[in-house]
């Protein structure tokens, strides 16, 4: 499997200098080719191939006055540059043709320089590791990197990345093996909300850090700082570089807290099933910001690698699952509750539920029928199934979706 493993890099002034004019070439070869594709499409002529990009907006591009300085910077950036616009169209068009799943994938879009983040691609001809802890990037130089772990195997690619807030970051893509854990006697069902981050099968609640929340009022202060600066000038620019590291410091922490709340998740469990929340649409609610603070889809895309790189089960359960309106002790389906209701007992057989827990229980039991029946989408009851009969049938947990126009609380947070 292909991991990719972040550093942080620390070039000097010089090496910032090439970097800056690397980004820029590859920038420049990115607008060049796409304006020549835009043109080719509004004039009803073929698609540009890309080695006729490559020969006019590379290799004879350098012979230009215009463009003579291309060759001021490795040729892998410019060639990796053109790479990745095929790719962005290719991820087009397998989004129109359907073979692309999940979000829809728009056309390729012009780069501005204004950009606060850059950043190159280099495959293994233009990068080397040497043996005293930098690492040689193709006219620029040897870079100084802050190792914070060792590199599995050999990389196959790197990125060189410069953030928003001025951090430079090298990024490697390695080949490596699954590292298979010892097999674990649990499985566990996660509840995702806002009271509580996540609430497990057996009881354990992951509280919510709320990162966001607790820097707003330093983020505030610098908002407003910025905004009092004139446009265009150095003020406006240190001011804007103080703002973005205070959400790089944000964002830094909630992706730390992830990794080790889902590390230790898969690492004590041999199967974690996940509701599949609606988090885009989610996030168009009042609820938006507290719903990007959260991140569950980071969380959830962790949970699924690292499920893949230990060995483990990785299942989500399908959205319209009434997890929180089924009792997991008998199966009784209770009906929607609003959202102040944050336990509730039985009507059938009495039991006392805290809301995240029992829908935790059923995601678990939801989760274990669907690896069970082989396949990863909820069997729904019938309408008419559901008119006759209030308790679910057959199996603990596997209960039947609501009635066409009837309203569910299915995939809201906290719930």
């Amino acid at each position: 499997m292909q991991l990719r493993y972040n550093y942080r890099a620390y070039p000097n002034a010089a090496q910032r200098r090439a970097l800056a004019q690397a980004f820029g070439c590859a920038r420049v070869v990115w607008n060049d080719c796409l304006r020549d594709r835009k043109q080719a499409h509004a004039a009803g002529l073929p698609y540009v191939t890309s080695t006729e990009l490559s020969r006019l907006r590379i290799t004879q591009a350098k012979r230009t006055e215009e463009r003579a300085w291309l060759a001021d910077v490795s040729a892998v950036v410019l060639q990796q540059s053109l790479r990745d616009l095929d790719a962005a169209y290719k991820n087009f068009f397998d989004s129109l043709s359907g073979k692309r799943k999940g979000r829809k994938a728009g056309p390729p879009r012009y780069k501005s320089k204004k950009d606060t983040r850059q950043s190159i691609r280099l495959n293994t001809n233009a990068f080397t590791l040497q043996d005293d802890g930098t690492v040689y990037v193709a006219k620029v130089g040897h870079l100084k990197v802050e190792w914070s772990r060792r590199l599995p195997a050999a990389p196959t690619s790197l990125t060189v990345t410069k953030d928003s807030c001025g951090r430079y970051f090298l990024s490697f893509v390695v080949d490596t093996k699954p590292d298979i854990l010892p097999e674990a006697e649990t499985e566990t069902g996660i509840d995702l909300g806002l009271s509580a981050f996540a609430v497990l099968s057996d009881g354990t609640k992951i509280s919510t850090p709320r990162f966001l929340r607790r820097a707003e009022k330093k983020l505030k202060r610098l908002q407003r700082d910025l905004s009092r600066k004139q446009k265009g000038s150095k003020n406006r620019a240190k001011a804007r570089i103080k703002v973005a590291r205070q959400h790089a410091r944000v964002a830094d922490r909630r992706r730390d807290f992830h990794h080790q709340a889902s590390t230790q998740i898969i690492r004590d469990n041999q199967a974690v099933y996940v509701e599949d929340l609606a988090v885009s649409g989610l996030a168009r609610t009042q609820l938006a910001k507290s719903v990007h603070d959260a991140g569950w889809s980071a969380f959830v895309r962790m949970l699924e690698y690292k499920a893949v790189k230990h060995g483990r089960a990785f299942s989500k359960v399908d959205r319209a699952f009434p997890s929180s309106q089924v009792c997991s002790a008998c199966g009784f389906r209770d009906g929607p509750k609003p959202l102040h209701v944050r336990q509730w007992t039985c009507g059938e057989c009495g039991t006392v539920h805290d809301r995240d827990h029992n829908a935790a229980r059923n995601v678990l039991f939801e989760g274990r029928r669907i690896v069970a029946a082989g396949r990863a989408e909820t069997l729904n009851a019938s309408w008419s199934a559901g008119k006759t009969r209030t308790k679910v049938p057959a199996q603990r947990g596997e209960a039947g979706s609501p009635r066409k126009g009837q309203p569910t609380q299915a995939g809201i947070p906290g719930l």
